[in-house]
């Protein structure tokens, strides 16, 4: 069974930091690009950052760049995403995925976790 679960989320002031974490299982984990993503209250689900599968290019949003640090363990099967200098807007549920190709399109990820909430406070 193919899985993906999210932790790390939580309430955090502005300027504060989290780390979230995505353990996969029940496929190659080698052989995908990870890719995070999140979703506000009455949005679209949005691309934060991706990582490829085996030599480690990241991609960012314009929104996250500077800020937010993507990395994977591949003896692990994790992948972490850093998030500094967190702002409000960054409040979202936050989801990790799997796909054949390091892209921030939505739409070309086949496996998903079920999400982890993250809350920045003003």
């Amino acid at each position: 069974e193919v899985q993906l679960v999210e932790s790390g989320g939580g309430l955090v002031q502005a300027g504060g930091s989290l780390r979230l974490s995505c353990a996969a299982s029940g496929f190659t984990f080698d052989d995908y690009a990870i890719g995070w993503f999140r979703q506000a209250p009455g949005k679209e689900r949005e691309g934060v950052s991706c990582i490829s599968s085996s030599d480690g290019v990241t991609y960012y949003a314009d929104s996250v760049k500077g800020r937010f640090t993507i990395s994977r363990d591949n003896a692990k099967s994790t992948v972490y995403l850093q998030m500094n200098s967190l702002k409000p807007e960054d409040t979202a549920v936050y989801y990790c995925a799997a796909s054949n190709h390091a892209t921030l399109l939505r739409s070309e990820y086949v496996y998903w976790g079920q999400g982890t909430q993250v809350t920045v406070s003003s």
